[in-house]
């Protein structure tokens, strides 16, 4: 049974699933959902705190995608990422904007806070960023937690409603200390104990899907890619030769 959990809302990120395996590298489970779920059915998990991904689109366009305004009320730390900083930074008030000059690549960041999310951490280190917007006022509910020579607001962190939010992207590789963040973030912010393992999900899968097949069969239409195989081995894993394959 999973005790915990971190919820990765996707907003169209390239980098969704490697988020969620940076949460899992740190024994924590996590689990990807639609930007827009309900804060109502994440409340019901055994949530110890939210992810907002990257995306391509601009979060003052008409049609970008949000996310339930009610999920920064649920209690549980939220970290925006990129494009989820910028969301999450307008839903509470501040001002996004076009930035005077993009950034892409590497970027040298200045921390100015180390309380919590840059605990530990050096005063300048290297960020991978990928980002034409950035957020221009943050107004007076943010505190400055980092910047970097063409983005003052680089790292932020709200005052009441624990939000967290970095304009670069910590679950690349080229960020070095995106490890360290991402682990200052799920147990030192979120509290996490870092108890699961990958195998925990494997144990689990493997009951629920006998519960749910029971004594009939299963077909699985199996490509030979890496996902179909993964699915065609958890289920015959669970139920052997009551599974056919095609």
């Amino acid at each position: 049974m999973i005790r915990e959990m971190v919820a990765i809302l996707d907003f169209g990120s390239q980098y969704i699933q490697l988020i969620a395996r940076r949460v899992r590298e740190h024994n924590v489970y996590s689990r990807i959902f639609a930007a827009h779920t309900p804060a109502a059915e994440l409340a019901k998990l055994p949530l110890k705190g939210i992810i907002l991904s990257g995306g391509p689109a601009s979060v003052y366009e008409a049609k970008a995608p949000r996310c339930d305004e009610r999920l920064f009320d649920l209690g549980v730390p939220t970290l925006g990422i990129c494009y989820g900083m910028q969301l999450g930074c307008q839903m509470l008030g501040a001002q996004v904007n076009p930035a005077q000059r993009r950034e892409y690549g590497r970027a040298g960041l200045t921390i100015l806070d180390k309380s919590d999310l840059f605990a530990t951490m050096p005063d300048d280190t290297l960020v991978w960023a990928s980002h034409g917007d950035q957020v221009a006022n943050p107004g007076p509910g943010f505190i400055q937690l980092a910047r970097t020579k063409t983005c003052p607001w680089a790292a932020v962190r709200h005052a009441e409603k624990r939000f967290y939010g970095v304009q670069f992207h910590p679950e690349v590789s080229h960020t070095p200390k995106g490890p360290e963040i991402l682990r200052n973030f799920l147990y030192d912010i979120c509290g996490c104990s870092g108890d699961w393992k990958m195998s925990d999900f494997v144990a689990e899968a493997v009951r629920d899907i006998r519960r749910r097949v029971g004594d009939a069969r299963v077909i699985c239409g199996l490509s030979g890619g890496v996902d179909s195989s993964v699915v065609a081995s958890l289920i015959h894993k669970a139920i052997g030769d009551q599974l056919v394959c095609i």
